[in-house]
């Protein structure tokens, strides 16, 4: 990438998608605009409806583009779910350079044969991520490049995913008219964000509590290690309140935004609102804490269910503590009730970046860090052009390396 760069995230969750326009200058990130639009046809992170999916993205993608003055080609996407899995893998090759010395065609050969693993045929290798490399047996070495030796190993991890899910989301993505630079994983974008290095070393759960879903990310020795997806998250509290105030999930949302406190302690007994009841033509009065004694058990029950998930991955006694993040943690109380059920150091990640500070745009900022610097190496830019003055994103083909080229030379006579 050049000094002064543009990367687009795309974040497509339950209750929103995102898209964020990062501009690299000089070796630091500017969020530069921020376009949002309301989620339709996608239920518990999973896309069920592709045109309405594809029409949100255009909404949002349209909002962000007239808020800076450009026309968004390429994106870099997030992706989440429960059809994520994560398993490991050890590639190895002999490095190519006549005089030994490592470099980034050796690298980028020695992550494709950590590729090279038996999948099942419904699923697919959505990424790789490089736990440490090994030059002629030497362990614990992050960054090979310029180093000399004669055998060059990775220990990875790869991601993969439903072909199906993976496959309708480049769908709706390549519908909305945009090339797709990259699946990133959510975890590891909001984790490159959110987490310090101590914390992704000594062990550290990450939650992402969105609308319609919930992601556990649990970071250790500096790799993420293992994650999962509950189909809990915001959307549950709308229900109960919904059905408590026997109102519509509409106004339901709006009561919650507004009045929403998850510790009944917290809550004030003079902040009174007014809803209109289902069935009904009188509106009726409710005080913060009638609200509160519907939305605290259910806040508890989300936190119980996330503690039972990360003892059943094994993750019971984490140094890090937990780390929390999305929209629903915004609510008044949440930190209270997690301290209190999770028993251990609990803490809010928020983004450092004027227009993004909400722990709602963790993940899509995420998105932008971790292609900063994990792609910047890479043969894949964004870079801004003049177009009657408009500025265009453009993504260069990244050039095949030596192992695809063996590949395909060797696809040939098979």
């Amino acid at each position: 990438m050049s000094s002064n760069d543009i990367i687009v995230s795309l974040d497509i969750g339950t209750s929103k998608v995102r898209a964020i326009i990062g501009e690299m200058n000089n070796g630091t990130i500017n969020i530069i605009g921020v376009g949002s639009a309301d989620s339709e046809g996608i239920r518990k992170g999973a896309i069920v409806d592709i045109d309405q999916t594809v029409q949100s993205i255009r909404n949002a993608v349209d909002h962000a583009e007239r808020m800076v003055g450009i026309q968004i080609s390429d994106v870099y996407v997030g992706i989440l779910g429960n059809h994520i899995a994560l398993q490991t893998s050890h590639g190895v090759v002999a490095v190519s350079n006549e005089d030994r010395e490592i470099g980034e065609e050796d690298i980028e050969r020695v992550l494709q044969a950590a590729k090279v693993v038996a999948l099942p045929p419904e699923r697919e290798i959505i990424g790789i991520v490089p736990k440490q490399y090994l030059v002629d047996g030497l362990e614990g070495i992050q960054d090979p490049r310029g180093m000399i030796g004669v055998r060059l190993e990775v220990e990875a991890t790869i991601i993969t995913g439903a072909k199906t899910g993976i496959h309708n989301l480049l769908r709706c993505v390549e519908k909305a008219g945009l090339n797709v630079g990259g699946l990133i994983l959510m975890s590891l974008a909001a984790g490159q964000l959110a987490l310090s290095k101590d914390e992704k070393t000594m062990g550290t759960c990450l939650v992402d509590i969105g609308a319609g879903a919930t992601t556990i990310a649990i970071f250790d020795q500096g790799s993420l290690v293992a994650t999962s997806t509950l189909p809990i998250g915001g959307e549950f509290i709308t229900n109960d309140i919904s059905i408590g105030l026997r109102t519509q999930l509409e106004i339901a949302e709006k009561i919650k935004l507004k009045y929403g406190c998850a510790v009944i302690d917290d809550a004030a007994e003079d902040q009174v609102f007014k809803v209109n009841r289902i069935g009904s033509n009188v509106d009726k009065e409710f005080t913060q804490v009638d609200l509160a004694h519907i939305i605290e058990p259910r806040v508890a029950e989300i936190f119980q269910l996330i503690s039972q998930e990360v003892h059943r991955l094994g993750y019971a006694e984490l140094a890090g503590g937990y780390v929390l993040t999305g929209g629903t943690v915004c609510m008044p109380g949440i930190l209270t009730i997690a301290q209190s059920e999770l028993a251990t150091s609990v803490r809010i990640a928020v983004p450092d970046f004027i227009g993004v500070r909400d722990p709602s745009f963790t993940g899509g900022v995420g998105i932008i860090q971790y292609v900063w610097k994990h792609f910047r190496n890479r043969p894949v830019g964004y870079t801004k052009k003049p177009a009657s003055k408009k500025a265009v994103t453009e993504t260069k083909p990244a050039q095949p390396g030596l192992f695809e080229r063996f590949k395909n030379w060797l696809s040939e006579f098979i």
